[in-house]
């Protein structure tokens, strides 16, 4: 009874109810040997009040990347939102709107979606988006779906540089349609140039990679479509300021974690899926994807359309179970993109890039301390290599208020993260509290 919201009263009127005498006379129509003959192992009830106290607490053990400086990336980055993107997002009739399954009451969101696919393909060069999925690992999933699909082929070939989290999220998606992501080699921080047979499905790279590396993208590409694969990339919708285009790479299908797009760090979620491909494959499109169309008296409106998931038409017929989709951080995207403009991207890109370079020339002239592949090109993050135990140094860059990381066990190495947040003095205090962590 600890953890039933019902007084003894309660139990009583519902038992003289039922005409029963105790509640183990509702299970005395059970077998002996199914019941179970001891407490179960949980703690005591608690009210109310001593619960949220408890919750309190809990909370209060997290440190967030508010109360450090954040130098951290290797997939979720610390970069400025601005308060107009929540102001806007957080309106209640975007912030409970769910599935615009009646266009008629559902304009707004519908609208706001479409505007949303509208930019990821103006970012991607891409022809067609849907309106968002989960986060970046399951819109790789869906992209890998999409190239089997179109081209009846069951091998896929990854980038041995791509974020290992996705690697892992493949291997476990993988298991049911019975495929198993091969890892690429790579020549040091960079995708090596692979044989692509006739039996190979897609082949994804990710650019910048996860060292932050850019990554011979361009040619990797190539060898893919010639050998009549999808070619994927990961990208970074932030980087496409002042780098080239999935398109202008040569990619097929697109996909990024939406995160950098108006989306606080949050301990790890809810994040945002982004996926863009060429017209071929639109047919192909998980999830949901909103049209514009005109209604009966000819005024612009916007539907649900060319719907291709398991809720919508028959199973054998879809190209995805996706059931949902991260509507709320779409349209934070939106907002964010729609405020940021094409000068604030590439603004926002020359920053990351001239303040990534600064703090690697910076680290790198430490003594003992090195750059792991100081000939590799990078964008907003590298790895360095601090001459001792990489955790260890992190763990005390956390005590002096600086977060860095995530720890490259195979390369002894810590991943560093420098956005447009981060000052020259905040770079120039982090590389002295390095030289001091390493020293």
């Amino acid at each position: 009874m600890q953890f039933a919201p019902h007084t003894e009263e309660d139990v009583r009127e519902m038992l003289a109810a039922c005409g029963l005498s105790s509640l183990d006379d509702l299970y005395a129509h059970l077998p002996e040997a199914v019941l179970l003959d001891r407490d179960l192992d949980i703690p005591a009830g608690l009210s109310e009040m001593e619960l949220v106290a408890e919750m309190r607490r809990l909370a209060g053990l997290n440190r967030s990347a508010d109360d450090l400086v954040c130098f951290a990336g290797g997939g979720a980055y610390d970069h400025y939102v601005p308060s107009l993107v929540w102001a806007l997002t957080g309106q209640s009739e975007l912030y409970t709107s769910y599935t615009p399954y009646q266009p008629e009451l559902s304009q707004g969101v519908l609208q706001a979606l479409f505007e949303y696919q509208s930019m990821i393909c103006e970012l991607t060069g891409l022809e067609v988006s849907n309106a968002s999925l989960y986060d970046g690992p399951t819109a790789l999933v869906e992209a890998v779906h999409m190239a089997r699909s179109a081209t009846r082929r069951d091998r896929v070939l990854v980038s041995g540089a791509l974020d290992r989290r996705y690697v892992k999220t493949l291997r476990t998606y993988g298991g049911g349609p019975g495929y198993r992501p091969e890892v690429m080699e790579a020549d040091g921080a960079l995708t090596a140039i692979p044989r692509v047979g006739d039996d190979v499905a897609a082949v994804i790279v990710q650019y910048p990679n996860f060292f932050g590396a850019l990554d011979r993208a361009r040619e990797v590409f190539r060898a893919a479509r010639a050998a009549g694969a999808r070619a994927i990339q990961v990208f970074d919708p932030l980087s496409l300021g002042i780098l080239p285009s999935p398109a202008e790479l040569g990619a097929d299908i697109a996909v990024a974690e939406g995160q950098v797009l108006g989306n606080h760090l949050s301990y790890g979620g809810p994040y945002l899926g982004v996926i863009a491909a060429r017209s071929q494959d639109i047919r192909r499109m998980p999830g949901r994807i909103v049209g514009e169309t005109t209604d009966v008296e000819g005024q612009r409106g916007y539907v649900l359309t060319l719907q291709a998931r398991e809720q919508h038409i028959r199973r054998e017929r879809a190209t995805s179970n996706i059931c949902t989709n991260q509507t709320l951080m779409a349209i934070a995207a939106t907002v964010y993109l729609a405020w940021l403009g094409p000068d604030g991207l590439r603004e926002l890109g020359r920053q990351c890039l001239a303040k990534a370079r600064y703090a690697a020339e910076s680290l790198a002239a430490l003594s003992g301390c090195e750059l792991v592949w100081p000939e590799a090109e990078v964008f907003k993050e590298f790895a360095v290599r601090p001459g001792r135990d990489a955790e260890e140094v992190q763990s005390r860059l956390i005590g002096m208020g600086f977060l860095a990381g995530p720890v490259l066990q195979e390369e002894a190495a810590l991943l560093v993260s420098v956005t447009e947040r981060r000052t020259r003095d905040e770079i120039d205090r982090f590389v002295k509290a390095f030289e001091e962590a390493i020293s």
